[in-house]
């Protein structure tokens, strides 16, 4: 295939592009990146000489017009994702999730080209803790943040354009991602890089939000499985039910990387935050074949912590102004 990869430099994008570029050689890839503060080059740098990397808005309609015609299918990562960020500032989030996502399915329209939109299980909203439910594709959306609300429409856009103009796309929700490369203003990697650093750890609230985690190549694995074999018009569920709360997350890194398992502080939780997502991906695993292969979270976790270890050139860079940054918001 000729693929068209949007948000290719990011965390999850940049992981697909080298699994594609190692696993599919005879696809073609091109990368279309604003490469702002979270996509960068240098997550690309190992497979620079395989992909094409072009530095671009999705918003920029004739120019993803172009590289659209030039491609078999569109995978959408590009989005603008995380909380904290949104709820300081919603404005980036609704030009690049909703006006973005727009502008990618007008160029679908217009050249006929397969199109996978990468979601969220935040547009879901939360789950009390003793719930025994999971979210699945019938969920009603019920986000709590500028980002998942943004998420949200991105997603119902993309179900309008199939229903109204036949563009031939699926949707899939994923739960929360680990692994190499994903920036430092996230949870797992500003843990590790503060242990890293000689900073201590934060823990929002009481740590009892709980995440269903996944790591970022089982994610992968099955945006290629939906892509490939997906029925179109379909929402699939990314998960690997592995559900863990903050605070457990936490000590297990901690005593993963020899420290003791209470050396950290609690800080002011975020506003609106949401309890507990669950994944029920059964339609995915029973109707595509997929199944995770990164079953064992302590010892995916031991493995992205030595990714860190041997890459401070790589995030080193951005981890004083990450901290400054939630320095001033209190976090």
């Amino acid at each position: 295939m000729r693929l068209l990869v949007t948000g290719g430099a990011g965390f999850i994008g940049a992981n697909f592009v080298h699994t594609t570029v190692r696993e599919h050689p005879e696809d073609t890839v091109t990368v279309l990146d604003a490469v702002t503060y979270a996509g960068s080059r240098e997550s690309l740098a190992p497979v620079e000489n395989n992909i094409r990397l072009v530095q671009g808005d999705i918003n920029d309609a004739e120019l993803v017009s172009c590289l659209v015609a030039e491609a078999d299918a569109v995978v959408h990562f590009a989005a603008e994702t995380h909380v904290d960020n949104a709820l300081a500032d919603p404005a980036p989030f609704l030009q690049a999730n909703v006006i973005g996502t727009f502008t990618i399915l007008e160029a679908v329209r217009r050249h006929g080209v397969r199109l996978h939109h990468v979601s969220t299980d935040e547009v879901y909203g939360d789950l009390a803790l003793d719930d025994p439910q999971r979210f699945t594709e019938s969920t009603p959306y019920n986000p709590s943040s500028p980002y998942s609300s943004t998420k949200a429409a991105s997603d119902m856009l993309v179900r309008a354009w199939v229903r109204s103009y036949d563009v031939c796309a699926t949707i899939s929700n994923c739960s929360n991602n680990y692994g190499p490369y994903q920036h430092v203003e996230k949870f797992i990697p500003r843990q590790i890089t503060n242990v890293l650093t000689g900073r201590r750890p934060k823990l929002y609230g009481k740590g009892a939000n709980v995440r269903d985690w996944v790591h970022v190549e089982d994610h992968n694995d099955a945006v290629r499985r939906i892509l490939t074999s997906g029925q179109a018009g379909r929402t699939y569920l990314i998960g690997a039910e592995g559900e863990r709360d903050n605070l457990s997350v936490l000590q297990t890194l901690l005593q993963l990387m020899g420290q003791d398992p209470d050396d950290f502080d609690y800080v002011v939780d975020r506003a609106g935050h949401d309890l507990r997502y669950a994944i029920d991906p059964t339609s995915l695993c029973d109707e595509l074949g997929w199944a995770p292969k990164h079953t064992d979270f302590t010892e995916g976790l031991r493995a992205t912590i030595d990714w860190y270890r041997d890459n401070e050139p790589w995030w080193g860079p951005l981890k004083a102004a990450v901290e400054t940054r939630y320095q001033q918001w209190g976090r």
